[in-house]
């Protein structure tokens, strides 16, 4: 089977054209082709007054080997790869100590799946509760501004994950693979098949909901066994006669203990008692890069006019996205982050006393409004040298000064754009409709964020407003503050991604610094898992 890969069409085609374009691009017959699939379509909105699709399509010819001799040296004509999973080691027979799992998230689960199917039989801690509990907690703190610190977007079963747009695609480059992998036991789960085929797939949190549970159900089929409300208060660490640290155990904040000498951290960006809990026990951690801003609110049918044109609403093309960038005279770069296309801005918070925002959007796409991260890079040495959990500190700092702006109600601050430009306080909000829930309160939001992110905001809104018409109309609603754009900490780990100064201790995911979104730390949670297997039938 052949992978011609940039093979576009307008897009308004009629279905013929596609094997029609196959067979002028491979320079064949009709009777030469015996059958083709598409494997990936996406679409080229650059010239939105001709869009394009773009499509990768698997073919089966009469003669394979003539058709790739003629094309050996067009890299759109390959064979197609191979992106079967292939299992790594196999549990040995006889006793072994499970391996363990903390984090339910996306990377604790796909950790946990393979090692169930490799017939580890892992146990797998979350400190919330099962995704359906967690849900109705959530919903507490959005229409009831009642937090539960346990179990809310960052805690609980699917992780931050299941409260966002469900974006399936990252940058990630992998020759295994293992985005496939992922992608296919989602769809396995429930989620749609166009996510094997849609350029950027994406599932949105009610399917979420439901597929985490049908995975924690095949997981439990195969031996795993899942313990909620089970927050990790300590590790059990001894120091061997070479002098290096190991894995013995966990402490739980009931009082529990669970032997362990295989333990997969996957415990999210924000798990910030864990981290300062990490860092006392000696593991190696350091500072790592992030993001400040905030959320900001456009019209979704404004979106899709200045990406689609006339074509906006069409059904291929779905809710319009946008990804853009800045590079201030400050020496900041400000960029879109996290898009939701016909979403709603959530209230994200974990921490009492504390407001952060974050984006989602149903697998429809079809709320009012369009929302995205609009924030500012910043940087550990720059910004918070010296103490690896510097960065907390300064997350906590302006969740807290926006917990007091929005009225120290779990309402959150919000600003017209206009007014944020002119820098002046907002006393009552425009034409734009913000969705953030338990509610918003006009107010400044540069007294929520440093001074450096507000002058570079500023400075690229204008520049963002001539790359998307209606960007930078004076109504659009920005709602702050956003600061879990990912983890402030990389807990480090070697070659054999285990911790570099504790054995047994496998940091992965988002929270320990190696992933960023769903796709990324599912893909990292396979990798960790076949490492500790590896680990466990060496031993």
């Amino acid at each position: 089977m052949l992978r011609l890969t940039e093979l576009t069409l307008p897009l308004h085609h009629p279905d013929e054209a596609l094997p029609a374009a196959i067979c002028k691009r491979l320079r064949i017959t009709p009777r030469e082709l015996v059958r083709y699939v598409v494997a990936r379509r996406g679409h080229d909105a650059r010239d939105k007054t001709a869009i394009q699709l773009v499509y990768s399509v698997d073919v089966n010819v009469k003669d394979e080997p003539a058709v790739l001799a003629r094309f050996r040296k067009d890299r759109n004509v390959q064979q197609t790869p191979n992106t079967s999973y292939r299992f790594a080691t196999r549990a040995p027979a006889g006793e072994f100590a499970r391996p363990v799992v903390i984090g339910a998230g996306p990377c604790g689960l796909f950790a946990g799946l393979i090692l169930a199917q490799l017939g580890y039989r892992p146990i797998i801690l979350d400190r919330g509760k099962v995704v359906r509990e967690r849900t109705k907690d959530t919903w507490a703190l959005w229409r009831k501004s009642v937090l539960d610190p346990e179990s809310n977007v960052q805690f609980g079963e699917g992780g931050a994950g299941t409260f966002s747009d469900g974006k399936l695609y990252s940058r990630i480059k992998d020759p295994r693979h293992l985005d496939r992998k992922v992608l296919t036991e989602f769809v396995k789960a429930g989620a749609p098949p166009e996510i094997l085929t849609e350029a950027h797939p994406h599932i949105g949190t009610f399917r979420l909901v439901t597929m985490v549970e049908t995975m924690r159900a095949t997981i439990e089929a195969l031996g795993g066994e899942y313990r909620w409300q089970s927050r990790v208060d300590g590790l059990d660490i001894a120091t061997d006669a070479g002098g290096e640290r190991r894995m013995r155990g966990l402490h739980l904040h009931d009082g529990g203990y669970i032997a362990a000498d295989h333990v997969v951290l996957a415990i999210g960006h924000s798990a910030r008692d864990t981290f300062t809990m990490l860092h006392e026990a000696g593991v190696h951690v350091e500072a790592k890069p992030f993001s400040i801003g905030v959320r900001i609110e456009h019209p979704q049918s404004w979106i899709d006019r200045s990406r689609f044109g006339s074509d906006a609403g069409n059904a291929i093309l779905g809710a319009a996205e946008y990804h853009i960038s800045h590079h201030c005279s400050n020496g900041r770069t400000v960029y879109s982050f996290c898009m939701c296309p016909g979403g709603t801005v959530v209230a994200a918070t974990s921490e009492e006393g504390r407001v952060a925002t974050n984006g989602m959007s149903q697998y429809s796409r079809n709320e009012r409004n369009a929302n995205s991260g609009f924030v500012v890079a910043i940087d550990p040495a720059r910004d918070f040298p010296g103490d690896p959990l510097a960065g907390i500190a300064l997350q906590r700092h302006w969740e807290e000064r926006a917990f007091v702006a929005g009225g120290s109600n779990y309402k959150a601050p919000a600003q017209r754009l206009g007014d944020f430009l002119a820098g002046r306080p907002s006393q009552a909000l425009g034409s734009v409709v913000p969705s953030y829930r338990p509610g918003v309160t006009p107010t400044d939001l540069a007294e929520c964020l440093p001074d450096f992110a507000v002058t570079a905001m500023r400075e690229a809104i204008p520049v963002f407003g001539r790359q998307i018409p209606g960007y930078d109309h004076p109504d659009v609603v920005m709602t702050g503050v956003e600061t879990r754009t990912s983890s402030p900490v990389r807990f480090t780990r070697g070659e054999d991604l285990q911790s570099l100064n504790t054995i047994g201790l496998f940091p992965a995911g988002e929270g320990a610094g190696y992933a960023g979104g769903i796709l990324s730390a599912a893909v990292d949670g396979i990798k960790v898992a076949e490492a500790v297997a590896t680990s466990i039938a060496a031993a």
